[in-house]
């Protein structure tokens, strides 16, 4: 995902997991790259938001994984979202461009760093292809952010956009993958029911 921003000249600003900059060489990289720590669970988790909306204040553009895990839906298709990208949205006036990869599941397995090095062997070897690709943005100017419910349905408006973007990326496996990564566990508990428009 970073390369094919790069391609588009765009450096982002990842929100990510704190624990990523707990870690002792990866954390130090993203802190000095700027990227957005997110403490999910504590109190300071709102700072996050706080951080990324004077970011985008700024100019930066600010990129965030609407799930806020890696996907553990059995077909590899977008989870339901929780509302921090939408209540972004809202807090900064920014637009929302839906964001899809396909491929990334077969270089890196679920549990990395264990079995990190077979998984970059094999993928050495069989050369999988990432895709990326960068959607519309999406439109949210209909959701009143004062209104009851308006960061679940602009979340839901957002990951049906990701899931569009998500389509064409994987024509031929509709249903599931071909490569199944029997690390990654399976968890149907977030499945996104698709919201029609109307």
């Amino acid at each position: 995902l970073a390369a094919a921003c790069r391609a588009r000249g765009i450096a982002p600003r990842i929100m990510a997991t704190g624990g990523l900059f707990r870690t002792p060489v990866l954390g130090a990289l993203m802190r000095r790259a700027g990227h957005i720590r997110v403490d999910r669970g504590t109190t300071s988790v709102h700072q996050a938001l706080d951080t990324a909306a004077a970011a985008v204040a700024r100019g930066s553009v600010v990129l965030v994984y609407p799930e806020g895990r890696i996907g553990l839906a059995p077909g590899m298709w977008p989870e339901r979202g929780k509302t921090g990208a939408a209540r972004l949205a809202f807090a900064s006036g920014a637009p929302v461009v839906p964001v899809a990869q396909w491929g990334s599941h077969e270089v890196l397995p679920y549990r990395a760093p264990q079995g990190m090095l077979r998984g970059i062997a094999h993928a050495v070897r069989r050369r999988p292809v990432i895709r990326v690709h960068f959607g519309a943005p999406v439109a949210l100017a209909d959701v009143p952010p004062g209104s009851p419910g308006a960061a679940r349905r602009a979340t839901d408006r957002i990951i049906d956009a990701i899931t569009d973007c998500l389509v064409p990326l994987r024509p031929d496996e509709p249903d599931g993958p071909r490569h199944v990564d029997p690390g990654r566990p399976v968890d149907v508990s977030r499945i996104h029911r698709r919201h029609l428009a109307g």
